[in-house]
């Protein structure tokens, strides 16, 4: 039996998701997590999750994305409690929405609180998760189902992903910025005594 074959049906994982995000959001932690997650914009540095989003702009995006982020989490913990399976519950996540799970995730205590105490699983493993979302897959039809029609903003397909990190590269290296980031050969004067 195929992957595919073995994911619940879409109706099921709404209905679920729906339910555990009511959950999340009535848990008494909700709102420091919330804070927590938005808070957390010092340390969002990344040159190719967040910056694919045309016209990225932290503070107006960050609570939108949050929300967005809620759902992609919701989606991925319904999957696990009706399967009880981690690696069909990584069901692929757009790029910028899956960079939110990270922040959001980086909350640690209060995921595992919340988590703990509305009996919840957090989905989320970096070597097992898929960013290959598009817009005809098994996820949006999941989230259409749910919420409505994803907000193609933040939910982009990978391919256009692939193709926005492309032009950010080389924007990147234009400035010395190797490889989106991940290396470059600036260096630093010493601060003058």
């Amino acid at each position: 039996m195929s992957q595919a074959e073995l994911l619940p049906a879409p109706a099921v994982v709404a209905d679920t998701a729906r339910s555990i995000l009511d959950k999340i959001r009535n848990s008494s932690e909700f709102h420091a997590f919330r804070a927590a997650s938005l808070e957390y914009s010092e340390d969002w540095q990344c040159f190719t999750g967040f910056p694919v989003v045309q016209q990225w702009h932290l503070e107006t995006d960050a609570p939108q994305l949050f929300e967005e982020g809620l759902r992609a989490l919701a989606l991925k913990a319904a999957v696990h409690q009706i399967t009880g399976d981690d690696q069909l519950s990584e069901i692929p996540i757009a790029v910028p929405v899956d960079e939110m799970t990270h922040a959001m995730l980086a909350q640690a205590q209060l995921v595992a609180r919340m988590a703990a105490s509305l009996d919840v699983s957090v989905i989320h493993q970096t070597d097992q998760e898929h960013t290959d979302y598009r817009s005809d897959s098994y996820t949006h039809t999941c989230y259409s189902l749910a919420w409505g029609e994803p907000p193609a903003r933040y939910w982009l397909d990978h391919e256009e992903v692939v193709r926005r990190r492309r032009v950010l590269g080389a924007l990147y290296e234009s400035i010395g910025m190797e490889r989106s980031g991940r290396e470059h050969r600036l260096t630093f004067e010493p601060v003058a005594a």
